[in-house]
């Protein structure tokens, strides 16, 4: 028992005297380590700066320090004066610190996002050029759509021509068959009231004109169709007869001089008439309206040329060649 003793105050000096210096030498090394983690860490920042300023990237400026550093320095900070930790004090993680950040790995996280960019960018030009292949088609359909609008547009065309074709040919039939027939003509009387110029329409768009009587016997003629046709009744009729051109000067539709008139003359009394035997004021003699009545009409009961307004609205007769 004695010799233990003796050992022990031998023994327990030097061990306690040895620990204070393993940890004297444990915390100079640790200044020593600390020193060259704070250069290496300036370094890397270093590094950084200039890569975000060649790079254009947002890197952070700062790295965290090793949470190995400072478990290891609160560690440390807890022991007491003799180099033994405190019994109270709370036990250390005992998982291992992560690593600093490289410079490989920031060139590495730079280059990971170059590379996300690019494939963003290759997605753009295949987006475009998907655009770019549906406006070409668009494009072609549009000229076609626009070469089938062509196309209806001249079939329309045609149809109109064909159906306006058939109107005249339909027109041409109807008079031949139910009007009057002298020589290469027909007159057909039309019982729509309407105006010189629209009567004139009428009767083109039907494959005719005005009735245009080539001499006297067609006048008789025709003065004797509308005769029958409107008896008792007696109607003026349009013919294609005016002197739109100049005053006093007749043509005809087709721009032919009129070479006989059959204007209305007014009956003169007998000589040994009373006073009461005058000229009726209703049927003077013609023409009498001047520039005011440029157009001429016929009339049904006896065939005379009256002149009148172009706007009047009459009855008409178109002619059609046979």
């Amino acid at each position: 028992m004695n010799t233990a003793r003796f050992l022990a105050t031998l023994v327990f000096p030097q061990l306690l005297g040895f620990s204070w210096v393993v940890w004297g030498v444990q915390r100079e090394w640790e200044g020593a380590w600390g020193g060259a983690q704070e250069e290496e860490q300036e370094r890397e920042a270093l590094m950084l700066k200039h890569l975000q300023e060649a790079l254009g990237l947002a890197i952070g400026k700062e790295e965290e320090n090793s949470p190995g550093t400072s478990e290891s320095k609160a560690a440390w900070e807890n022991q007491d004066g003799h180099g033994e930790p405190e019994e109270d004090a709370a036990p250390t993680s005992s998982s291992s610190p992560s690593p600093s950040p490289t410079p490989e790995d920031a060139i590495t996280y730079i280059l990971g996002r170059l590379t996300g960019l690019d494939t963003g960018l290759h997605q753009l030009h295949v987006r475009l050029h998907t655009l770019d292949t549906r406006m070409v088609e668009l494009t072609r359909g549009l000229r076609q759509l626009r070469e089938s609008a062509g196309d209806i547009r001249d079939a329309v065309q045609s149809l109109q021509e064909a159906q306006s074709r058939a109107e005249r040919e339909h027109g041409r039939l109807e008079g031949c068959l139910k009007g009057l027939r002298l020589g290469h003509k027909c007159f057909l009387l039309s019982r729509d009231f309407e105006a010189q110029a629209a009567a004139q329409a009428r009767c083109v768009a039907r494959g005719g004109s005005l009735a245009q009587p080539a001499d006297r016997s067609q006048m008789e003629a025709l003065a004797r169709y509308l005769r029958a046709a409107l008896a008792p009744y007696n109607w003026p009729v349009w013919l294609g007869v005016h002197d739109r051109r100049a005053e006093g000067l007749y043509l005809f539709e087709n721009g032919q001089r009129v070479s006989f008139f059959a204007w209305h003359r007014a009956q003169h009394p007998e000589s040994d008439a009373g006073p009461s035997a005058t000229l009726h004021p209703l049927s003077p003699n013609q023409p009498n309206g001047g520039e005011l009545e440029n157009c001429v009409a016929q009339a049904s009961d006896d065939g005379s040329w009256w002149d009148h307004d172009c706007d009047r609205r009459l009855y008409y007769v178109c002619e059609f060649p046979f």
